[in-house]
C-alpha cells in the first residue's frame, strides 16, 4: 500500500469513526502532508448564541483542531518508512493535541464552513499547524495553531 492509498483509507476512518465529529458534521475533504480541509454545514443544533444566529465557538475551535490533526497525521504517514497497517495504529495512537489557539475574528455566519490547515513545523515527537476557518462567502471567520503531540 503508497500512501496516498492509505491517505484515502484515513480519511474514511477519520470520516467515519469520531462519534463527536459525526455530530457537528465535520467531513475531511482533502487530505495530504502539506495541506488538510474539513468542511460542515450550517446546523441550527450548532447555535451559540440565539439572539445573532451564530455558530458556537466550541464548535469553531474544534473544527479547527479535527483540521490541524488532520494535517498533523497526514504528515506522520507522509514520513513513515514502510506502510503497514499495523506500523500506522501505533503512529496515530500517540496522536493528541498539546495546545490549540484560537482567534475569532467575526461571528460565525454561513451556510456551509471551510477550514484548511498546514504544517508549520513537524519533528518526530510535535508538530505544529496553523489552521484557517472561512465561510462560503469567504469571509474570515477564525484561525488557529495547533500543537500536536505525534511521536
Amino acid at each position: 500500500m503508497n500512501h496516498e492509498e492509505m491517505l484515502i483509507q484515513l480519511t474514511e476512518y477519520l470520516n467515519n469513526n469520531i462519534p463527536f465529529n459525526q455530530l457537528l458534521g465535520l467531513e475531511i475533504t482533502h487530505f495530504n502532508a502539506d495541506k488538510s480541509e474539513v468542511r460542515f454545514a450550517w446546523q441550527d443544533k450548532l447555535i451559540g448564541n440565539p439572539m445573532q444566529k451564530i455558530l458556537h465557538g466550541g464548535v469553531t475551535a474544534a473544527a479547527l483542531d479535527f483540521a490541524g490533526g488532520t494535517v498533523a497525521v497526514a504528515n506522520i504517514v507522509a514520513q513513515l518508512p514502510q506502510i503497514t497497517p499495523e506500523i500506522i495504529q501505533q503512529s496515530l495512537s500517540k496522536v493528541g493535541t498539546i495546545d490549540l489557539r484560537t482567534d475569532f475574528l467575526r461571528p460565525g455566519r454561513g451556510e456551509e464552513f471551510i477550514i484548511t490547515a498546514h504544517i508549520i513545523r513537524s519533528g518526530s515527537k510535535v508538530a505544529v499547524a496553523r489552521m484557517e476557518m472561512h465561510n462560503e462567502l469567504g469571509e474570515h471567520i477564525a484561525f488557529g495553531t495547533g500543537t500536536y503531540m505525534v511521536g
